[in-house]
């Protein structure tokens, strides 16, 4: 049994519906994992909801405050 997490690497929405037949969604992990061996190898799949990065801030600076 492994101890350590894999790594999940966070993909589009488009990019799981294409890959769904070969993988299901884990309810422990909260990801997707490969179909019938997920448990124990392969990727690990979150669905990519974190938001880009803003244009730089243009105020001014207070962090020296």
């Amino acid at each position: 049994m492994r101890k350590q997490q894999r790594p999940r690497r966070y993909v589009n929405q488009q990019l799981l519906t294409l890959l769904a037949p070969l993988f299901r969604y884990s309810l422990t992990r909260d990801a997707y994992v490969l179909r019938l061996v997920g448990s124990h190898v392969g990727p690990v799949l979150r669905v990519n909801r974190r938001r880009r990065r803003s244009a730089a801030y243009a105020g001014p600076e207070r962090r020296t405050a």
